[in-house]
């Protein structure tokens, strides 16, 4: 009496598919990863319960000595109204404040009102504040 399957399961194991998900995975992974552009200046930014990530088109940093940058671009404060405008280029835009946490408001608000005299929201950049 032969006892033996006449449908033989084949033991190998096909890795084409598995290779096939790696690979779009890795392509998910690398597209999402450049919508978040850090600012590229070191500043230390002041502290919120709540900070959200925001598109940043146009950056404008104020570093502690009161340098003042347009998209890692080197300013003046009578410059900014010209950078920022080419930057916009007519249209509404979102400019993101990178200001250090020790530089006087009146700074900050000089810089918010020349953006926001070009149709420009302006948001400021904080980091997380960290809770015990």
């Amino acid at each position: 009496m032969d006892l033996k399957s006449k449908h033989k399961v084949n033991p190998t194991f096909s890795m084409s598919s598995m290779t096939d998900i790696i690979f779009l995975l890795l392509i998910f992974f690398m597209l999402t990863s450049n919508f978040i552009t850090p600012s590229g200046l070191p500043v230390n930014l002041p502290s919120s319960k709540k900070s959200t990530i925001v598109m940043q088109k146009v950056t404008v940093t104020i570093t502690p000595d009161l340098q003042y940058y347009v998209n890692a671009q080197r300013t003046t404060i009578g410059g900014i109204e010209g950078l920022l405008r080419n930057e916009l280029a007519g249209q509404d835009g979102v400019v993101v404040l990178h200001i250090d946490k020790e530089v006087p408001v009146e700074h900050l608000v000089r810089v918010a009102g020349i953006a926001t005299s070009l149709n420009a929201k302006v948001t400021i950049a904080t980091s997380r504040e960290i809770t015990p």
